[in-house]
């Protein structure tokens, strides 16, 4: 039995998020009916998380176990033929049998993109979120570090999270400006549901002036989902790489 590690790029807009479900299209479904077509097996793809319905990726990680003797070289295009345009696999690796997407990964970064120009956009609508109020980048940046570290995110989290523990570790967090454009970017050990859509529109918040950056100690430590901002729209969020070892 063979392990692949796939590493995955998909446009989330058309898809109900990751999981596999019954009548609605997803990604982890459509990407299992395509591995199916080439090798005839039924597989489980393991996925290093569930993205949200509309949430995009650049470097999502999954693997499956499979008998077929495909050279690894050709699986990648193999699965791709197989797939539609807003799904592509970037790379086919064999790995040790007990590796596992979730369960070996040590580090995720996600990016979340804001167009801060007055008048928005046509062609990228689906791939950033448009705020047109000016925002206060300079104090995004100092805010963003007080997300670094061990802190419980209980704030951060929204409803109908399965996780036991809200604790998490985020080793860095950037806010950065190119043009109209500002990128909030999060590597940790793990993030809740919504955890990075929420810290972004808190940080939008700061940038509007309503909370100073100095405030996010207290909202984190307040463990209160009211007191952190609202959950920032799906499409500016990309899963940028996941990390191992």
């Amino acid at each position: 039995m063979r392990n692949i590690k796939l590493t995955i790029e998909y446009d989330g807009k058309d898809f109900n998020g990751w999981q596999r479900q019954p009548d609605k299209l997803n990604i982890q479904g459509t990407i299992e009916q395509a591995i199916k077509s080439i090798t005839g097996e039924d597989v489980e793809l393991n996925a290093s998380g569930r993205t949200d319905a509309g949430v995009h990726a650049l470097g999502q990680v999954a693997n499956f176990k499979t008998n077929s003797q495909i050279p690894i070289e050709k699986f990648a295009i193999a699965i791709n033929s197989r797939l539609k345009k807003s799904i592509v696999i970037k790379k086919a690796e064999e790995v040790d049998e007990r590796f596992h997407s979730r369960l070996s990964c040590k580090k995720k970064t996600y990016r979340y993109i804001i167009n801060n120009s007055e008048e928005g956009t046509a062609i990228y609508r689906n791939f950033e979120t448009h705020i047109p109020q000016k925002l206060d980048v300079e104090k995004m940046k100092q805010a963003v570090k007080y997300f670094e570290g061990e802190h419980d995110f209980k704030a951060f989290k929204a409803s109908g999270t399965s996780s036991k523990s809200s604790v998490r570790t985020i080793y860095k967090a950037d806010v950065y400006q190119q043009g109209d454009k500002i990128f909030i970017e999060l590597t940790g050990n793990g993030f809740l549901y919504n955890m990075v859509r929420i810290i972004a529109g808190t940080l939008v918040d700061v940038g509007n002036g309503k909370i100073e950056p100095e405030k996010i100690t207290e909202i984190i430590e307040s463990q209160k989902r009211e007191n952190a901002g609202k959950t920032l729209p799906p499409n500016g969020l990309y899963l940028l790489n996941v990390i191992y070892g």
